[in-house]
């Protein structure tokens, strides 16, 4: 369903089956990318594992291969006094649907951005709350940047970073209060998908579970949800 380059960074090959019960698989690892000390994937679909580093793993009390509810494991989370960071929605372009973006026509309002546009760019994100500016952590200067224009400004932006090194090209979209509800969101969040496929780099949107706009834009984008992350930072 979707490309093998969301499978290779999250599932090994053996753990790619469908789950039959909602027990995590405990993996045991030296340790894990992104600054963590314990990560949680459930798989829509599919698995659902905790990776820890083995100074956790002891303090747990958890081996290699062991399966352990989720129930049990944010309790013993709790009780040895490290919190979850808070989870992540995870969605990916199925391969069907990146065919089509392949094929779209991208409307001439919508384009990639760059220094030049500084200027838009800072009225722009003046006129956007800064909460919301945090959350889709939207920069000019980041690895990728594309924006819609419509009445002589920008009125979205979505731009991208290479995800801890791999082909995973993470995204974040933020529009104008005044220009929601009128596509413009989806128009840039599919231009900038098309043109990270074309440099072979794998578009990923994350968002809170109860961001319910930001959920609406990733399935509007014609992204699917792949699954949900959480993470223990490593100083925990």
């Amino acid at each position: 369903m979707y490309s093998p380059i969301v499978f290779d960074y999250w599932l090994p090959t053996y753990e790619r089956e469908p789950a039959f019960d909602e027990l995590y698989v405990v993996r045991i690892a030296e340790s894990l990318p992104t600054n963590t000390a314990v990560t949680l994937l459930d798989v829509a679909e599919g698995p659902s594992i905790v990776r820890m580093i083995p100074t956790f793993a002891e303090r747990l009390d958890l081996v290699e291969g062991q399966r352990v509810s989720g129930q049990q494991l944010r309790s013993d989370l709790d009780a040895a006094g490290v919190a979850l960071n808070g989870a992540d929605q995870l969605f990916y372009l199925p391969r069907h649907a990146q065919d089509v973006l392949r094929a779209e026509v991208t409307p001439e309002t919508t384009r990639q951005l760059t220094g030049a546009d500084a200027t838009a760019f800072e009225q722009f994100t003046a006129a956007v709350p800064e909460r919301e500016l945090d959350e889709a952590f939207v920069e000019l200067d980041h690895w990728l940047v594309y924006g819609t224009f419509a009445d002589d400004r920008l009125v979205a932006a979505s731009s991208m970073y290479p995800w801890q090194g791999s082909q995973l090209a993470d995204l974040g979209i933020v529009t104008l209060p005044d220009y929601r509800g009128r596509g413009f969101a989806t128009q840039t969040v599919r231009a900038i998908s098309a043109h990270a496929l074309g440099g072979g780099y794998e578009p990923q949107y994350r968002c809170q579970p109860d961001n319910v706009g930001s959920v609406a834009a990733a399935l509007a984008a014609g992204f699917t949800r792949f699954g949900q992350w959480d993470v223990v930072p490593l100083n925990d």
